[in-house]
């Protein structure tokens, strides 16, 4: 297995690559390199250990990134930028390295792109740092995910050994951010491994991707199930005279409907991959047919738990050696494949955004105006979630005066200080108790059931 990651971060790209592109700008591999070690010194010269890395532009991103390895640093990155995130995680990191002012912190270095750099030549590093995700943990706080360069460029090797025949020359475009495992992987740590160049953009609306689809004639599109099961709509289902050369989904299982229409409109079914932060990329699959089973991927090994079905999975990508236990029911099928049966635990997805509904359900219930609180996943309105509360006799009092609109919107309001807005309850229900049974445990299909009528 040829260590492709390891072999770029240690010599550099070479001066006329093309590392990443917009609708008016381009770097070079000449100005990455002047970049990368403009801020590699300063990080080198800087005392502290754990710096927090976030940037809107997958460049500055990638810049930080390497700058940050290559000086050895432990590189924090948050789910997202939100007030509440932060602050929870302030314990985790000293400095923050980003493109904008985040939260108060012993030291700050603002990433930004320096034109006028005098040239230098890439920096040679005595030891790699490592980088830590933050995904939910079945308790509802932030689970530290620490990756190895090791990991890392073990699973660059394997996406390159098992896609590259089909990205010749290709572009990366993405719609997901780099900031979570799967757009870090495919947006940019493979891209630049793999000599492919990048946009720095995310990209948010269809037009956007019809636009470098029809300028660029190889395209890799990133994306994700909830994006791609609406871009049929957008692209009125009609086939396109330019379509990206391979379309990669992650974050959930991508539904088949939605895999027919993304075929109708580009020619060929998309790559989804299966994974989690903890374990990297697992299996993937083309839905050729309704439930098609998932391929493991080289090198990778699984097992079934007989107490429940629960995934067994033994990994490069991870640190030990040993078999890890996932909260994912299988069923395996001939030819070591294997078709997913649901969740395990309360860690659901939410429009391919990981969510644990117990921190959810915590932070609802310090609230003033909440006395509990109760999540359901409301699989008749699309895997939307459903908030069922009881309130506080302050609550009552605010309903009563002010009406359910106001409590609604200060209860968001709390969300969004730890939470996306696409991931918050879309449904609100507030009975004077929760509905349980007669271990006085909740319920799940009675609380579905409040949801039942509007």
């Amino acid at each position: 297995m040829t260590q492709l990651l390891k072999n770029w971060l240690t010599q550099g790209p070479y001066a006329q690559q093309l590392i990443s592109f917009n609708h008016h700008d381009i770097v070079t591999g000449a100005l990455f390199t002047n970049q990368v070690a403009y801020f590699y010194e300063q990080l080198l010269a800087a005392p502290e250990k754990k710096w927090l890395l976030a940037s809107d532009t997958s460049d500055l991103f990638a810049v930080g990134l390497c700058a940050a390895l290559l000086a050895g640093k432990e590189i924090i990155l948050p789910p997202n930028t939100q007030t509440g995130t932060l602050s929870e995680l302030t314990h985790q990191f000293e400095g923050i390295l980003s493109d904008k002012p985040l939260c108060e912190s012993q030291a700050f270095v603002l990433l930004k792109k320096e034109l006028s750099l005098p040239s230098k030549p890439w920096p040679a590093s005595a030891a790699i740092g490592e980088l830590v995700l933050f995904t939910s943990g079945s308790s509802g706080e932030p689970k530290a995910i620490r990756k190895t360069l090791r990991q890392l460029d073990v699973e660059v090797s394997v996406l390159e050994q098992t896609f590259a025949e089909h990205l010749p020359h290709c572009s990366v475009v993405s719609t997901v951010s780099h900031q979570h495992i799967y757009g870090l992987l495919f947006k940019i740590l493979w891209p630049l491994a793999a000599s492919r160049p990048f946009l720095s953009e995310q990209i948010e609306y269809p037009e956007t991707l019809s636009y470098y689809t029809a300028l660029l004639p190889n395209l890799c599109l990133i994306s994700s199930p909830a994006q791609l099961s609406r871009l049929p709509k957008a692209l009125e289902h009609e086939r396109q005279l330019r379509s990206p050369s391979l379309v990669f989904s992650s974050g959930g299982p991508l539904s088949y409907a939605a895999a027919k229409g993304v075929n109708q409109c580009y020619g060929h079914l998309p790559i989804e991959i299966f994974g989690s932060t903890e374990t990297g990329g697992i299996a993937y699959r083309r839905q050729h047919e309704a439930d098609e089973p998932w391929q493991v991927f080289d090198r990778i090994s699984i097992d079934q738990d007989p107490s429940d079905g629960a995934l067994l999975l033994k990994s490069p990508y991870l640190a030990d050696d040993e078999w890890l236990r996932c909260e994912d029911k299988i069923e395996p099928t001939e030819n070591g494949q294997f078709r997913l049966k649901g969740r395990l635990d309360r860690i659901v997805k939410i429009e391919e955004k990981r969510l644990s509904l117990a921190q959810m359900e915590t932070l609802l219930g310090s609230h003033a105006y909440v006395e509990q609180a109760a999540l359901v996943v409301l699989p008749q309105f699309k895997s939307q979630l459903g908030a069922v509360v009881t309130l506080s006799a302050l609550g009552r009092s605010v309903h009563q005066e002010q009406g359910k609109l106001s409590i609604n919107n200060a209860l968001k309001a709390h969300l969004l200080t730890q939470f996306e807005r696409v991931t918050l309850p879309r449904r609100w229900r507030y009975p004077d108790i929760l509905p349980l049974n007669t271990q006085g445990k909740r319920v799940t299909a009675q609380l579905v059931e409040l949801f039942d009528h509007d």
